[in-house]
């Protein structure tokens, strides 16, 4: 095999950057366009002058959207949601894995608890039987309405759980041999081993436990119980009438149903915005996830 110059390997490296920096730019566009939309008087955004800088730039969208009680209500049932949901589902997510990472002489039952999670990718009730569950469980227009039925993150576990299986079998039995138990060494080695895998899938659950809406319109029979996202679907699908008609005619002219809308979309995307950065060596090594084996 020919080995490649260092100009090839130059001329490389100058292309693939390239080719991620425009990537990257492209993924940043809607992001840069809808701020900009929110930060621009109601003609500009009318007449389609704004691109990725703002025209006329005005606050108002921001101050009218953070000035309602609604709002911040919404943001709160989020909050709870983030934690509870994302707390639950990383415990269940690490005692359902490191079992069914095992082999199946040491679990016997490994291969059909796998496959009983499995199903439940492929096949579900629908939505009549789970909104009946969760009603006849007594928890309709409650925050476990919105933790409880995604608790358990299937694909998740099977990510999980083939990371488990990678780790080096030496280490486990080196354990057993010191006397140690299955809850000291998931505890003591294989957590701390798992953080980059922990950090992405926690990511994962992040984004889609504050992104969900669906199930906050379904379970929730208050406007003041919905989720942030639920609440931000309800007012940007609707016409928004009588949320325009509380304008005064002095705010009709900085203010608009589009730069309204821009500015609740970028305050809901902000909070993964800010978490990504934190996650992001963890992510970065956790995105390759059960590809090492020993």
């Amino acid at each position: 095999m020919v080995e490649p110059t260092a100009w090839g390997r130059q001329t490389f490296l100058i292309v693939n950057y390239a080719c991620m920096l425009i990537v990257a730019l492209l993924c940043l566009f809607p992001i840069v366009h809808v701020f900009a939309v929110s930060l621009s008087s109601s003609s500009a955004a009318a007449t389609g002058q704004v691109f990725l800088s703002p025209v006329d730039v005005t606050t108002k969208a921001y101050q009218y959207v953070l000035d309602k009680e609604q709002f911040w209500k919404a943001i709160t049932v989020s909050v709870y949601r983030v934690v509870m949901g994302c707390s639950l589902q990383m415990i269940l997510l690490v005692l359902i894995a490191y079992p069914l990472s095992k082999e199946a002489r040491t679990f016997s039952f490994r291969t059909a608890y796998a496959w009983i999670f499995y199903i439940t990718m492929l096949f579900s009730g629908g939505l009549i039987p789970a909104y009946m569950t969760v009603k006849e469980t007594g928890i309709l227009n409650t925050i476990w309405a919105l933790v409880l039925p995604n608790a358990v993150a299937v694909y998740s576990v099977i990510l999980l759980l083939n990371f488990f299986r990678g780790l080096p079998k030496a280490l486990e039995e080196s354990a057993f041999i010191d006397g140690a138990g299955h809850f000291t060494i998931m505890w003591r080695i294989y957590l701390p081993l798992s953080k980059p895998a922990l950090a992405t899938l926690l990511l994962f659950s992040i984004v889609g436990q504050w992104n969900a809406w669906f199930d906050g319109i379904i379970y929730m029979n208050r406007p003041e119980l919905y989720p942030l996202q639920s609440y931000l679907q309800t007012l940007i699908v609707d016409s928004n009438i009588n949320q325009m008609m509380e304008l005064s005619d002095e705010s009709m002219q900085e203010l608009s149903d589009r730069t309204l809308k821009s500015a609740q979309i970028f305050i809901g995307a902000l909070p993964v915005l800010l978490v990504y950065p934190f996650l992001q060596k963890f992510f970065m090594k956790g995105i390759v996830l059960g590809s090492v084996k020993e």
